[in-house]
């Protein structure tokens, strides 16, 4: 029951409280001011009677007037109990003798045919209107009285009547407090709920968002709690991240240490066995052997880059370097490396119109000795690597092609997919772009630097 009475649904609800509390003491205080302060002018004297009950007593007084006296003393009685009613006298010649409070112009003498049009016009009309013969027969005239129907309404329906705008206007101001309740209620709503979208989209120095602060405790306030909830909850888990990953570089580094070290060894025993006088095919194997061995120091050094490179940790130095240039004092400390393995090198370096790239000189190289390892390892039936330039209205590119049986196939040579997650980091990590095209007669590789304004 506490925790409802602070939720957002008990506030609101008590708001729609305040509004109908505020509605019905506005009513009583009509009711209390109508009934008790404001005077009703319109209303008759005490012993005032329904409509039945005055056409009734009319008559009945009317019987009794016998002369001008009793006409006038008669008018001036009912006057008082009905200070709005009009009374005339129209006597036996057919002439408008006595009259009181009339309140329209009639003629001074009337004739059968304009008495027939007064009755007939004010026949269950309004004002009310009650005609009756004066004395014990018609030959003394008719006394006619005329009151207005609203002075007969309760006082309670013509006090409505009367003061309705007063009403009106309290129960339309009574609403727009109730608007102006819930437009405050919903816009301190609003306000904690933008404050809480903004804490999502900031972001902390390590990436997370940051805590919010807890105001309240209502639904907003759970939201609030749960939002901080989730925040620890991933500090905490960026933070058993972060362990967990130096932990799997510390074991990566002690396991390529640990296996260097005895590949070292067997790569020394087996260049002392070279030395000696073996069989040929004894040295055919050590060959092998050494060429194993190189190739798993290889992957070794390509699992810790590609470690180091997945943690951001890969140190990279940006350096405008002449790529034709570049590329070709490369090319030379690779070119016996082919040559001795009898390919057919083919190398066409022209300078592009924008030669200065801006790259880092060692990740480049990496790039390059990953591509030409993975020539030796995928094409070495081919015997054909061609490295050239291309330029574009669009690009420039470094173009390595071989005539190989291609990528898709199995080869005894394994290990070119790390090779490649590596070259593809290092050349984004550059703001370079790259491009495959490897079929059963040959893979073709770019490396490309799109040309932007002013190139």
């Amino acid at each position: 029951m506490k925790r409802f009475l602070k939720s957002l649904l008990a506030k609101y609800i008590l708001i729609i409280l305040i509004a109908l509390f505020l509605l019905q003491a506005a009513y009583i205080t009509i009711i209390l001011v109508f009934f008790n302060f404001v005077e009703d002018t319109d209303s008759p004297e005490d012993g005032q009677h329904s409509f039945a009950e005055i056409e009734e007593k009319w008559h009945q007084e009317a019987s009794k007037v016998v002369s001008e006296d009793d006409v006038i003393r008669l008018f001036e009685k009912w006057q008082v109990i009905y200070p709005k009613a009009s009374m005339f006298w129209v006597n036996g010649d057919d002439v408008l003798e006595v009259q009181s409070n009339l309140q329209e112009n009639l003629p001074e003498e009337w004739n059968a045919a304009f008495t027939a049009q007064f009755l007939k016009s004010q026949y269950d009309n309004d004002p009310f209107t009650v005609v009756a013969f004066a004395g014990e027969s018609d030959e003394d005239g008719f006394i006619v009285f005329q009151l207005e129907r609203d002075v007969m309404k309760p006082q309670g329906q013509r006090l409505f009547d009367q003061y309705s705008w007063a009403i009106i206007t309290l129960t339309i101001g009574v609403v727009f407090i109730f608007i102006f309740l819930s437009l405050w209620f919903f816009r301190g709503i609003r306000k904690r709920l933008v404050h809480l979208q903004e804490a999502m989209e900031i972001r902390d120095t390590d990436g997370l968002p940051i805590l919010i602060e807890e105001k309240k405790q209502d639904e907003i306030g759970d939201l609030e709690k749960s939002f901080n909830q989730m925040v620890q909850e991933l500090r905490e888990s960026r933070e058993r991240e972060q362990e967990e990953e130096q932990l799997r570089k510390e074991l990566i580094a002690n396991l390529s240490h640990d296996l260097r070290t005895p590949l070292t060894k067997i790569n020394a025993q087996a260049y002392t066995l070279q030395k000696m006088n073996l069989p040929i095919e004894a040295k055919r194997s050590l060959k092998l052997t050494s060429t194993s061995i190189e190739d798993v120091d290889r992957l070794i050094e390509n699992l810790m880059s590609y470690t180091l490179l997945m943690a951001s940790k890969y140190k990279k130095e940006l350096k405008e370097i002449d790529m034709a240039r570049f590329i070709r004092q490369y090319l030379a400390t690779w070119y016996p490396v082919f040559e001795r393995e009898g390919y057919d090198v083919e190398v066409e370096i022209e300078p592009f119109e924008q030669n200065t790239w801006e790259i880092d000189p060692l990740w480049f190289s990496r790039i390059l000795d990953n591509l030409l390892q993975n020539v030796l390892r995928h094409a070495a039936d081919g015997k054909y690597i061609a490295v050239r330039t291309e330029a574009t209205g669009h690009y420039d590119a470094i173009v390595i092609a071989d005539k190989g049986r291609g990528m898709q196939v199995d080869t005894e040579q394994k290990g070119a997919g790390i090779g490649l997650s590596i070259v593809d980091m290092m050349v984004k990590g550059m703001d370079l772009d790259w491009d495959i095209d490897s079929t059963e007669k040959g893979t073709t590789i770019k490396i490309i630097r799109v040309k932007r304004a002013g190139d």
